[in-house]
């Protein structure tokens, strides 16, 4: 069984492992071939004045990805 980290030190670890991830994700062109957010399915409405994007298929394929992952940990 892992040692008890308090939850406080567990959010603030992750939480700089995310903002790590959003920075390599955001000024990298190394996770290009996934084309995460211009997936077949993804919503995307623009009007003149009006532009709306909800990227569903991201979203639903993103949270496949980390139940499995969670699901694997919890093993």
């Amino acid at each position: 069984m892992l040692a008890m980290i308090p939850i406080g030190r567990l959010l603030i670890i992750v939480g700089v492992v995310l903002i790590i991830l959003g920075i390599i994700l955001s000024y990298s062109s190394f996770f290009s071939f996934l084309k995460l957010g211009r997936l077949p399915g993804d919503i995307t409405i623009k009007r003149e004045n009006f532009s709306f994007y909800f990227p569903i298929t991201t979203c639903i394929l993103l949270s496949l990805i980390l139940t499995l992952v969670a699901y694997l940990f919890r093993k």
